[in-house]
């Protein structure tokens, strides 16, 4: 049987052709950058938005391969691996929790921004939202971009850097070189259409491969029967309960709250053409989220099975992805394989440099400048601002990841809970609640950074308190809520203008 090999052997045989197919998938990459390049990036609307001008498809698959980044591919199908069904409480999560945001935040974020004097950013919406003159939210907000973007595009180098080591014996900091290089280059000259472009079809790599993987390791093992061969190994592993608690599965599922508050997600959202694309784009996208969940999760099942049967130790279970893949697999297609893990990392890079590019931009740039972005005699000059962004934060990011000392998981995740509670309570109070005050928005931002920040350090130890066991977007995204309710009430109320803007978006959405 082919599990018989050992894994070094077949990553000596496969090298070179592996090697082709990444370098394929490179030059595929840098064409789309140059394409996107050659078409208008001379404005910064364009560069970060492009123009609002994109589909259905694109936005929904842009969107997804944004979301699931290398975790999806390495960081969840180790976590199933490693603890059996019980884990996959958190695709259940994630997948709730974006059809919600497409259900409450799509539409009416699409056309707010837009009333709101083209917001291109979440900061910059925010601010106008709220009638702030004073510049303190749209600063606050776009601090907490800066900070746990930097540390979010860390865990996707760090990805990179992992994948590089494991798959080709490479050393890891080259591997981050290369994942960071080939990025930084067609996110910085293609903008948001090259990496609106470059989502979509490595969206369509990942898909492909999440469905391929487990079934052709089913099939070589023992077909449908391989689950039960997987539960004969340990019982709690076909289990949704054993192996874990009710806060376990509790934290996992909120994952899904930090849906609202993603800054790379909902920008989405603000560049399709026109609202009503948005139930299209919403059809497509779940049903891409869905599929490619339950295959990142097959993966980690059958990988139990994969593993026991071919007698190989697995080191590190976020690997096993890489290790079914070019076991099972002709050295080009284990090389698309690869190129998948790649897209899935590169895809959410790219985006969230972007995303603090715009905010360094605008929230800070500008600021300082003294100017906005209808001072059309500057666009080349923000353009070009915005590029050296992508640079800046780039570094940044490589230069944390070049000593990682947690899983990708948990990396991940300690940034998504920091999205989900600063901004989620706040972007669903801004669509839906005429009352919100810039004191409000401010506190509740804050307070929700905080809290999810001192979760953090107090679990920190192993020996801790039970509750901290809790995931901190919970207590973060309660507290960011109620504080930012409770402020804005006893704050002025907002003026006319803002009260007639709401009320246009509400009519714009429902007609």
């Amino acid at each position: 049987m082919l599990l018989g090999n050992t894994f070094q052997n077949v990553k000596i045989e496969a090298t070179w052709m592996t090697y082709v197919m990444i370098a394929v998938y490179f030059l595929i990459l840098l064409g789309i950058g140059y394409y996107a390049y050659k078409q208008s990036t001379s404005t910064l609307d364009e560069y970060m938005l492009g123009g609002r001008s994109l589909g259905p498809l694109v936005t929904a698959l842009s969107a997804g391969a944004a979301d699931m980044s290398g975790w999806m591919l390495m960081g969840l199908p180790g976590s199933v691996y490693s603890t059996g069904l019980s884990a996959t409480w958190i695709a259940i999560g994630l997948t709730v929790g974006a059809w919600l945001n497409y259900i409450l935040v799509a539409s009416r974020l699409r056309v707010y921004t837009e009333l709101a004097d083209n917001a291109i950013t979440i900061p910059d919406f925010f601010e106008k939202r709220v009638s702030d003159h004073t510049r303190v939210l749209k600063i606050i907000s776009g601090l907490v971009i800066i900070v746990f973007f930097t540390l979010y595009t860390q865990a996707g180098m760090v990805s990179g850097g992992v994948l590089f080591e494991s798959a080709f014996g490479l050393d890891y900091h080259l591997g981050l070189i290369l994942t960071a290089g080939i990025v930084i280059i067609y996110t910085l000259f293609g903008g948001y259409l090259a990496v609106s472009l470059t989502d979509f079809f490595q969206g369509v790599i990942m898909l492909i491969a999440l469905v391929l993987v487990p079934i052709v390791a089913m099939l070589k093992l023992n077909g449908l029967d391989t689950l039960n061969d997987v539960a004969s190994l340990q019982p709690t592993n076909l289990d949704w309960f054993k192996g874990t608690t009710t806060i376990g599965i509790i934290s996992l599922l909120a994952w899904g709250l930090g849906y609202f508050g993603q800054p790379h997600i909902i920008v989405r959202f603000m560049s399709i053409r026109t609202h009503k694309l948005l139930p299209a784009a919403r059809r497509i996208g779940i049903s891409w989220m869905a599929v490619s969940l339950v295959g990142a999760c097959m993966t980690g099942l059958v990988g139990i099975s994969f593993v026991h049967e071919s007698g190989q130790p697995l080191d590190n279970p976020e690997t096993i992805f890489v290790v079914m893949s070019q076991i099972l697999f002709h050295p080009l297609i284990a090389g698309f394989f690869l190129a998948a893990i790649l897209a899935a990392i590169m895809s959410t890079i790219s985006s969230q440099l972007l995303v603090t590019s715009s905010s360094l931009t605008q929230d800070f740039y500008m600021l300082l400048r003294k100017t906005n972005i209808q001072d059309t005699s500057r666009e080349k000059e923000f353009v070009l601002v915005g590029r050296l962004s992508v640079l800046l934060v780039a570094v940044i990011a490589g230069a944390i990841a070049w000593s990682p000392n947690d899983t990708i998981l948990n990396l991940v995740g300690n940034a998504w809970a920091g999205f989900g509670a600063a901004f989620g309570p706040l972007v669903l109070l801004s669509l839906y609640w005429k009352g919100l005050t810039k004191e409000g928005a401010i506190t509740g931002m804050i307070l929700g950074s905080i809290t999810v920040i001192f979760w953090i350090i107090m679990k920190a130890p192993e020996e801790h308190a039970a509750i901290f066991d809790l995931y901190e977007i919970i207590p973060g995204f309660l507290i960011s809520l109620i504080s930012t309710v409770l402020i804005s009430m006893i704050t002025k109320k907002p003026d006319r203008r803002i009260l007639d803007e709401f009320d246009e978006m509400v009519y714009i959405v429902k007609n």
